[in-house]
Order: C-alpha cells, then structure tokens, then sequence
C-alpha cells in the first residue's frame, strides 16, 4: 500500500511540475530536506541526535560548485556523484573520533565541527565567496544542454529517483541485522557488546550511512538553487533537519518525508498569513505532535496500516 501511494504521490509531483514549473524549485528543495531528515533519522534509531549534520550537505554542496566552476561542462549527475563522495569520505574520518561519544557530547560535536567549517566558508573569501557564496553555472544534464525550466523538470525527476531509491536504502538497513544493531545501541549498548558486536564499528557504519543520505540532499539543493553559501552548514539549518526528524517520526523511513511535508507546509502557510509569528507556530506544532505523537507520524500510521 505504501508503494502505491508513494507512486500516487510522485506523479502528483511530476504533474504539478510540468504544468506549473515555479513549484519546482520549492519542491526540489523540499525533498532536500526531508533527504537530509533521513539521514538525521539514521542516527535517531541509536538515540544519538546530531545538531551539526548540515554540514555533510554543505560539505557535498561546496564540493559541487568548485568542480563545477573548475571544469566547465561537467555533468550535473557526475557532480552529484563527486558532492557525495567527498561527504563519505569526510564522514569517515570524522566518525572514527564522534562516534566515541554519546547523548549531549555526540550532539554538540557535531554542532562545533559545523560552525568551524561556517566560520571557515565564510572568512575564507577568496577560496568561498564568503557570506556572498559561489554561483553555480547550469551544468549539463546527460549530456544535454538544457534551458532552465525543461533542466530544473529533469532535476525534478532526479530528486524523486534519489528519493525513491535512499528511502529503500534506508529502510532495508533499518530492517537488517546491522540496523537491529544500531537500535540496540539505544536501548542497551553493553547487552549488544556481549552478543559479540563492536558498538563503536556498529555506530561507525551508521554514521557513515547518515552522513551519505545527507550529501545527497546537499548535492541536489546546489543544482536547483545554483548557488551555495556558508548558511547551508549552519546550525539552524541542522536544526530544522532534527525538527522534521522529530516531526516525522524515526520508525520508519517514509517519516522523514512525512516530517518534511508537514514542515514545509506549517512554514509556508505561517510565514504567508501570520509573518511574525511563523517560528512560533513551528515550534508549537512541534510541541502539539510531542504530546499527542511521541513516535512522530509514521508511529500513528504503523498504528493503522503495517509498515
């Protein structure tokens, strides 16, 4: 039933995007965010939460635009790829010193190594743009060169796929014994070291896995914004990734996109009608979905139908 309903949805996506092409912008970035949840979501299920993990995109985002900028020409698909890889390959490294830690310190770790890679984009102005950020040219797409609109639909269509396909990804390692693992780790790390597994190796891969799913979401937002700047590994920006983690729910993958729907959707309609309270009635919602929805949406619904 999912299935279908999550076919239902992206061609609802894909028709709202050809007949009205200004709605793909905020779309696209719309499933950036609830990519960069997912990954958020990743970490949730070992009751680890990351306050810094804006960085991975910021970090794949930058990585896009001075290759792009470097070498002319080069096809958006292989800068997504590169934005991705370079995010692995910083995870990795960085995960073998966070994934030590635990609770507060593993969220504020992360949080301090995000503000020390804004505070380096934005004072590193000659490399970065500075606050001002790199302006991305419109790369081609498989080979073609395409006018803005019929470039951003292909994107759009792109965005779906990735989406599609990361939200597989995350549901099976959710459900292998490698995701049972990283669950564990939240409700009693020592039982699942004396099951034989290695704690620190099993946090080691998730945070691996966490860090990828979001690099994505960085890689495709650089495309559809055509430019990147400092604020895209800010914390805030991290935050609002917790905040439609939350919202959604971390039981299951679809939460992430669920969380993001219902986020962009408070957001817009807040900020439109009531301009000066639109963070107020976030965080109420947020509140609101607390009490009533501990495990977030996707709790309520696996009450309903089995996922």
């Amino acid at each position: 039933m999912m299935y279908a309903i999550s076919a239902i949805g992206a061609a609802l996506i894909l028709a709202a995007g050809h007949f009205l092409p200004w709605t793909i912008t905020p779309i696209v970035i719309g499933l950036t965010y609830a990519i960069a949840a997912l990954g958020v979501s990743v970490m949730m299920r070992a009751g680890q939460v990351s306050f810094g993990h804006a960085m991975y995109a910021c970090i794949s985002a930058y990585t896009v635009a001075f290759i792009a900028r470097a070498y002319p020409g080069t096809d958006a698909i292989t800068l997504i790829i590169a934005g991705v890889l370079v995010s692995v390959l910083a995870s990795a490294i960085i995960g073998v010193f966070m994934v030590r830690y635990r609770g507060i310190f593993f969220g504020m770790l992360n949080l301090a190594l995000s503000m020390v890679l804004f505070a380096l984009l934005s004072k590193l102005y000659h490399i970065t743009g500075g606050t001002d950020g790199l302006r991305i040219p419109r790369p081609p797409f498989l080979g073609m060169t395409l006018e803005r609109e019929s470039f951003e639909f292909l994107l759009l269509g792109l965005a779906l796929i990735i989406s599609f396909g990361l939200a597989w990804w995350v549901q099976r390692y959710f459900r292998s014994g490698n995701g049972a693992a990283l669950a564990a780790i939240k409700t009693n790390e020592t039982r699942l070291e004396y099951l034989g597994f290695s704690a620190y190796v099993v946090m080691w891969r998730g945070y691996l896995l966490s860090a990828t799913v979001v690099g994505f979401s960085g890689s495709l937002l650089a495309l559809i914004q055509g430019l990147v700047t400092p604020e895209l590994g800010l914390w805030l920006r991290s935050g609002e990734y917790v905040f439609i983690a939350i919202l959604g729910g971390a039981g299951h993958a679809i939460g992430a996109f669920l969380g993001a729907l219902v986020f962009e959707a408070v957001k817009l309609t807040s900020s439109a009608y009531f301009p000066h309270l639109w963070q107020f009635i976030l965080g109420l919602t947020l509140i609101i979905v607390i009490f009533l929805f501990p495990k977030g949406f996707v709790g309520q619904l696996s009450k309903r139908m089995k996922l």
